[in-house]
């Protein structure tokens, strides 16, 4: 479904969102391109380890990140215990400093006397964030297994509480809260309101926007250790555009479905996790709201190589709510097994009915679901890693039930596959299915009278903005079809610094009946991107991308009934990611 808002806005904002963000490209590209040349050359020193957790409680010292190693000496004056005193007592004046402390570096301070952030025997991490968006090959659902110490996320804000009571109490329950602030622009070929779509995040052409804004309060399970039993938390929030790729049917939905917001908030984790250590290599058990199984990609910024999404990211589960399980059979095999209620759906909608005032041969009776898609479903999982960690595949079904047309209720079936060519280049690959059933034709005039006359759930009395589109079926003849979404994407990366990756997305994605852009398409996308790090909190990331497609798609308005009238678009764009 397409998640805009129509929101009137005059020529002259619009020309002035054209320069803005003409503007904000040429400052992220001029930027990066500048720090990276000047990186390549001067080859500055970078530290070999992390430790910015000891720099945030003293007394309780926790593991290091997982960061970039250098060939390069490690400044002297770039410990944890330098920096600490370096920066002083006052709050304020810590979290300002730690900023100028780490400007230019590949990694937090190192603390030599962090224990190991990577259980013995077990595979270290293949890569290292910085420069890219992750340590460990993604898997979902499950806090590093093997690899991960509480408290360890290097946090600015954490560091400048650190000498309060609030900070060493937290400390001392391994509690952190972080997060960043997320803002970019695009300049377009496309240029109606909300014309980049089905492209995203940056639907709209030729403007700047609050993407996220996200803050995390959470605690993680140590899971390098072996010998009991821990425990951990996520609780977040987010706000900004971003929050229409996020939103569950029924959570704070109103926004989007009611109102049609451009930006709003949503709470995209909240969940508890248990972990058992003794059970096999390790078992993790995570219950509540969280981020959907499978993918290369995620909704929170830092979490991806580029800017802009793809588009079989776009049209995509995004969170699920249930219980989920996570299984080391041993450091190469994982197995994942979970229950929940769906796709983008919440608890209170399974079994919820609403009366139904148009009868008809798709919902005949006086009353129907609210959400059909919120039902009991199945995620199973698998993932498999070499003893190099050169190479991980990970196949996945996620929220499997019936199929039946639903809010977003994406039965998904598909595989991610990573391969470490060396330590300067990667490559990420992803192939799936998704279908739903019982969609109801748009070409049938019976089954799309029904969804004007307020016959089914998502009809507009119920659902007025961004409901799940029916399918442009092959023929007219049947009231419903089966929608089927085919999706084969790349990430090749190379990183010529450890403050830098240069990454280009070849994707192929096939709407075959509509449902999911609007418009029964092949499309393919070529996109260039540079992620480029001042710091280990501040990142830039410029990137151009073409877009083709088989019909026309792009620069239309479905809101106001201006249809697609280009079958390619070129976009220019990039973000500035704050981390505090």
């Amino acid at each position: 479904m397409l998640k805009l808002k129509d929101e009137p806005r005059s020529r002259a904002k619009i020309g002035r969102g054209y320069r803005g963000a003409t503007s904000l490209v040429a400052l992220a590209t001029g930027l990066a391109a500048g720090a990276v040349a000047h990186a390549a050359w001067a080859d500055p020193a970078t530290p070999t380890s992390a430790g910015s957790a000891a720099v945030v409680a003293e007394a309780a010292p926790a593991a290091t990140s997982h960061a970039v190693d250098s060939d390069a000496a490690m400044p002297s004056t770039y410990t944890v215990d330098a920096v600490n005193i370096a920066i002083g007592s006052n709050p304020l004046e810590r979290f300002i400093k730690y900023y100028a402390a780490e400007w230019g570096q590949a990694a937090p301070p190192a603390d030599p006397n962090a224990p190991s952030a990577t259980r013995p025997g077990w595979t270290p991490p293949p890569q290292s964030a910085p420069p890219m968006p992750f340590t460990d090959w993604p898997y979902g659902a499950a806090t590093l297994l093997g690899n991960n110490r509480t408290a360890s996320v290097d946090s600015p804000l954490m560091v400048a509480i650190a000498p309060t009571g609030l900070g060493k109490a937290m400390a001392n329950a391994g509690i952190q809260a972080y997060g960043w602030v997320d803002v970019g622009g695009n300049l377009s070929t496309s240029t109606r309101k909300f014309g980049n779509a089905p492209a995203a995040y940056d639907f709209n052409p030729n403007k700047i926007q609050l993407d996220q804004a996200v803050i995390y309060v959470e605690r993680t399970p140590d899971t390098v250790q072996t010998d009991h039993v821990d425990w951990g938390f996520r609780v977040s929030a987010i706000y900004g555009t971003d929050y229409r790729y996020t939103t569950s049917y029924g959570l704070a939905s109103y926004q989007l479905l009611k109102k049609n917001n451009t930006a709003g908030y949503d709470f995209p984790m909240i969940y508890g996790e248990l972990y058992f250590p003794q059970v096999a290599d390790g078992l993790m058990l995570r219950v509540g709201r969280f981020i959907s199984v499978p993918d290369i990609e995620a909704q929170l910024a830092p979490n991806n190589y580029m800017y802009s999404h793809s588009m079989a990211y776009t049209f995509d589960n995004y969170t699920n709510e249930g219980i989920q399980g996570t299984l080391a059979v041993n450091k190469n095999v994982m197995l994942q097994l979970g229950v929940n209620v769906g796709t983008e759906s919440t608890l209170w909608h399974v079994g919820k009915k609403i009366p139904n005032p148009d009868p008809n041969p798709l919902f005949p009776e006086s009353t129907m679901l609210k959400d059909p898609g919120a039902t009991p479903s199945v995620t199973a999982c698998a993932r498999l890693q070499s003893d190099s960690g050169h190479d991980a595949a990970y196949f996945c079904a996620d929220a499997i039930n019936k199929a039946v047309w639903g809010y977003n209720n994406l039965q998904w079936y598909g595989f991610t596959y990573y391969h470490k060519f060396n330590d300067k280049f990667h490559v990420s690959f992803e192939a799936y299915n998704t279908f739903e059933d019982k969609v109801p034709n748009l070409n049938n005039p019976t089954a799309a009278a029904a969804i004007a006359n307020g016959g089914t759930p998502f009809s507009p009395q119920y659902v007025p903005f961004n409901a799940p589109g029916g399918a442009l079926c092959k023929s007219a003849t049947p009231l419903t079809c089966r929608s089927n979404t085919y999706a084969v994407l790349a990430y090749w990366n190379y990183q010529p610094t450890p403050r830098d990756n240069i990454s280009l997305r070849t994707e192929w994605f096939d709407d075959t009946v509509g449902q999911r852009t609007g418009t029964a398409a092949v499309y393919e996308d070529l996109g260039i991107g540079l992620q480029h790090w001042l710091s280990p909190q501040i990142e830039l990331r410029p990137e151009v991308t073409y877009y083709w497609a088989s019909k026309a798609a792009f620069n239309g308005d479905a809101f106001a009934g201006i249809p697609a009238n280009k079958k390619t678009e070129a976009v220019l764009s990039g973000d500035i990611i704050f981390h505090f």
